[in-house]
């Protein structure tokens, strides 16, 4: 059997072998990957090999995916990263060489979608005038004649 990695218990328990370049991870039978917790969704998460990486992509769970400490729609997994399945830890150990990796490694492009998220002003850096400051300098008019 091929084995691309694992993943390891952060509380212990048993180490999960990833056996496949791409698996999903939920609590229904016909999952790749069964965690059989009440909190994980029936299909949680996929994960899928790339360019000797893996990535993790959340599939519209209820509570959640998190690498190291931050919910991800979809994000790279370094080796020796943390990934939650809603409350439940595990730290991946793989190694990219084997793996087939070579130079650096492949763009991780959650934050370009939560950057694709936020309105045009905020991605320019610029804030957007609150409200009730909206109308500010006209009152300020108003009030001087």
């Amino acid at each position: 059997m091929t084995s691309y990695g694992q993943l390891v218990p952060s509380g212990g328990g048993d180490t999960i072998d990833l056996t496949k370049d791409r698996l999903v991870i939920g609590r229904r039978e016909s999952c790749d990957i069964v965690l059989r917790f009440n909190n994980v969704s029936g299909q949680h998460a996929r994960m899928t090999l790339e360019q000797g990486y893996w990535f993790c992509k959340d599939l519209g769970s209820t509570n959640g995916t998190k690498v190291n400490g931050f919910r991800i729609s979809r994000k790279r997994l370094d080796p020796g990263t943390t990934i939650s399945f809603a409350k439940h830890a595990y730290t991946i150990e793989y190694s990219p060489e084997q793996l087939g990796a070579f130079g650096p490694p492949p763009p991780d492009d959650d934050h370009i979608e939560e950057v694709l998220r936020r309105g045009l002003l905020d991605r320019a850096g610029l804030q957007r005038r609150d409200e009730e400051h909206k109308f500010q300098n006209r009152d300020m008019l108003e009030d001087d004649s």
